[in-house]
Parts: structure tokens; C-alpha cells; sequence
């Protein structure tokens, strides 16, 4: 008896699981999109504030 609310507790788990992933893999790729986005748009502040830091640095 316990062996069978044991598999079908694992059985439940793996469904829940199977229909996670896809939607944890489409918020990963919005989250990218989104970085590559940012990056794009304040590509010259970025770039002015990193030459700015390593002078400072080095200077």
C-alpha cells in the first residue's frame, strides 16, 4: 500500500515538472531578449562608463 502512494506521488512530481520547463524556458529567453535589448539601446553609456573605470584605475 505504501509502495503505492509512493509511485503515484513520483508520478504526480514528474507531471508537474514535464509542464514547468517550457514556460521556465520561455522566461529565460524573455529575460536574454531583454539584456541584449538594454545592452543595445545604452551601448555607448556602457561603453563610456567602462573606459572611465579602467582609466581611473590605471591612472
Amino acid at each position: 500500500m505504501l509502495n503505492y502512494w509512493f509511485e503515484r506521488g513520483v508520478q504526480k512530481l514528474r507531471e508537474r515538472r514535464g509542464s514547468a520547463a517550457p514556460m521556465e524556458m520561455v522566461q529565460g529567453a524573455i529575460l536574454i531578449a531583454l539584456a541584449v535589448a538594454i545592452g543595445i539601446i545604452f551601448k555607448s553609456e556602457i561603453t563610456e562608463f567602462v573606459n572611465n573605470t579602467f582609466k581611473d584605475l590605471n591612472g
